[in-house]
Formats: C-alpha cells, sequence, structure tokens
C-alpha cells in the first residue's frame, strides 16, 4: 500500500467519525427527550447509548467493507462468496454486540466515579454521538482491511470487557467460587450470558478466515484439511455461543455439557489447526505443546485433586488458547499472501462423491 491510499484511508476515516458522530448525536438527542435521566440505574440512558452506537458501528463496518472490499469475492466460485458473506455478516452482528457491551461497561466506570450523574436529551445526545464516533470510526478502520490477526485481537478484547462488566453487575459476589459459569446465573446474568453468545460467534467466525488464510497459503489441494479446520472452531463457536443460550440456573445439565465441549473444542481445534500446515514453525509446536500439557495437569488437579478451582481451570484453558490463536494467526500472517485467491473448484463437494456414494447405495439388479 502506498503513502496516496494510505492518507486517503485516512481521510475516509475522518469524514466516517464526523459522520457517525452527527448521526448518534442527533439520534441520541430524539430518543431522550423528556427530564434528565440517570446514567446508570433503572430507566438509565446508557443502554440506549450502548444501542445506538451498535447499529452504527455495525452499519459503519458494512459501509467500509463494501466500498474497500466488493471486489475481493468477485472471481470467486459460488459456495466461496457464500462462506465468505456469512462470515461478513457474523462480524457485522459481532461489531455490534462488542460496541455494546463497550459502552455498558464504560459508562458503569463513569457512573462510580460520576455518582448520581442524569443527563438530558443535548448532554445525552453529545455522549450518544461520542461513543458513536469512536465506535464508528473503530468499525470503519476494520473493514477496510479486515484480516485474522484484527477478528482475534477484537475476540481477546471482547472476552475481557465482556467478563469485566459481568463482574461488575453480578448480584453474587461469591461467583468466583464455583465457576465463571455463575456469572450468566440471576438478574444480571445477561451480561455474561451475551457475551458468551457474541463471543460464539467470533470464534466462530475467527475459523472461517484461519481457513481463508489456509487457503491462500496452501491452495485448493488441501481443502479437504482447511474445511475440518473450519468445522472445528465452527463447532466451538456453537458451543460456546450454547453456553450463553443455557444459563446454569435454569437447566443445569445441558449447560455444563456445551461447556465441557467447549472447551475441548477449542483444544481440538488449537492442536488440529496446527496440523493443518505442512511445516508448522517450532514456536507454534511448543505453544502447542504447552498447551496440551498445562491443561492437561490442570485438568487433574482440578477433578483428581481438587487443587485448583474449576474457576481457576476455566481461566487457564481460555487463557492457553487465546495464547495460542494469538501466536497461531501471527505465524499464519507472516506465511499467508496477503491477495485475495479465489478456488478453481466449482463446488465444493465435488459432484463425482455423492454419485460414487449413490452407486454404492443402489442394489445390483437380481
Amino acid at each position: 500500500m502506498n503513502t496516496r491510499q494510505a492518507l486517503r484511508e485516512q481521510l475516509h476515516a475522518l469524514w466516517a467519525t464526523a459522520g457517525c458522530f452527527l448521526v448518534g448525536a442527533i439520534l441520541g438527542f430524539i430518543m431522550l427527550q423528556g427530564a434528565p435521566s440517570a446514567f446508570i440505574g433503572t430507566g438509565s440512558i446508557a443502554v440506549k447509548i450502548a444501542v445506538i452506537a451498535a447499529a452504527i458501528a455495525s452499519l459503519a463496518f458494512i459501509i467500509s467493507t463494501v466500498f474497500y472490499r466488493r471486489d475481493e469475492t468477485w472471481h470467486m466460485p459460488r459456495w466461496q462468496k457464500l462462506v465468505s458473506n456469512v462470515s461478513a455478516i457474523a462480524v457485522t452482528l459481532a461489531m455490534g454486540g462488542v460496541t455494546a457491551i463497550g459502552v455498558l461497561l464504560a459508562g458503569q466506570v463513569l457512573a462510580t466515579g460520576l455518582q448520581g450523574l442524569e443527563l438530558g436529551p443535548i448532554g445525552g445526545g453529545l455522549l450518544s454521538g461520542v461513543a458513536a464516533a469512536l465506535s464508528g470510526r473503530l468499525s470503519f478502520q476494520a473493514g477496510i482491511h479486515l484480516s485474522t490477526k484484527n477478528l482475534s485481537a477484537l475476540l481477546f478484547s471482547y472476552l475481557i470487557i465482556g467478563t469485566v462488566f459481568a463482574m461488575t453487575t453480578a448480584t453474587d459476589p461469591t461467583w468466583w467460587e464455583r465457576n465463571f459459569s455463575q456469572l450468566g446465573a440471576g438478574s444480571g446474568a445477561w451480561a455474561f450470558n451475551g457475551t458468551l453468545i457474541i463471543a460464539g460467534l467470533l470464534i466462530a467466525t475467527v475459523g472461517s478466515y484461519i481457513g481463508r488464510d489456509l487457503h491462500r497459503l496452501l491452495d485448493d489441494v488441501a481443502i479437504p484439511r482447511i474445511a475440518t479446520v473450519v468445522i472445528i472452531w465452527f463447532a466451538a463457536g456453537i458451543a460456546l455461543t450454547a453456553v450463553g443460550f443455557l444459563p446454569i440456573d435454569q437447566i443445569p445439565v445441558p449447560h455444563n455439557i456445551v461447556a465441557f465441549a467447549s472447551l475441548m473444542l477449542l483444544i481440538a481445534a488449537a492442536g488440529y489447526t496446527q496440523f493443518a500446515l505442512p511445516d508448522p514453525p517450532l514456536v507454534l509446536k511448543v505453544v502447542t505443546t504447552l498447551l496440551v500439557i498445562v491443561v492437561g495437569i490442570s485438568a487433574v488437579l482440578t477433578f483428581l485433586f481438587s487443587v485448583i478451582s474449576v474457576t481457576a481451570l476455566e481461566s487457564i484453558v481460555v487463557g492457553l488458547a487465546l495464547l495460542w490463536m494469538t501466536t497461531f494467526i501471527r505465524v499464519l500472517g507472516i506465511l499467508t499472501p496477503d491477495a485475495s485467491l479465489a478456488s478453481r473448484r466449482r463446488r465444493l463437494v465435488p459432484r463425482t462423491v455423492f454419485t460414487r456414494r449413490l452407486s454404492k447405495g443402489q442394489k445390483k439388479p437380481v
């Protein structure tokens, strides 16, 4: 990318920021009509501002994607376009979710320092404009050059922001004595469960972009291996999303099953994805081995000897999985070309596979 193009992108991002501020301020002014309201609490304006900022951030990402990357899938076969478009939709939803939780956490911190703060239409509108401008600019920038590295950083940040917000709104101060799932119980359960739902969506999408990068690196010959990688990441993301939809205080058995499955699938995704590379670098082998060994030892110490708590085990597994993901994606980014690669396969699953299976299932005439 040359200097002129980079400066042009920054100019566009500046105009996007100004536009997001203007739209956010107008919507905030309209939605906050009436007497001044408390910033946090019953009837608070923080939720309205979060909704406005989330919608504008999603729209900014869509505009940026269409403007800068609309030709990326032009020469791709239909199945590859479908995968790319579904991934883009998932990222758009994730942008909105990340923005909403981020605004709510910032509001919680602001209300702690400015207790009793009340805002009317003008003050609330200006604050809504600021939130929309910040989130809109970040989303617009992400849409210009969306990469697997950007998505993994977004996932890492979102898990921290969402978990901290859930901690600050938890109704049970002793949740940490049992496990993280206790944050998804009670009146404030929506914060943690919503975080898990969006995080699961992000994990599945990260898997899709890992598959995209592996295809750019290995070409069509590796599509079966790449498809397996994407499926495992997708399953891990769906399992984590299911954890959010199955609160532990309402349906504990299904919750525990999918929670354990999500942890195991994350480990499986890390292990198999490494072997999708023809010659994994030493640093990746070391981090993968470290992940498996430490998780195995931690599980033994948790379930056989009760030395560490389930909460600590969950923290170790998720932390190491994110460490592995960061290392792998950085390595993959070094090895992978930046140019988009269209598959030469007209179908993801060749028609001959179905023909062969059909012929096997047919009975020989008597």
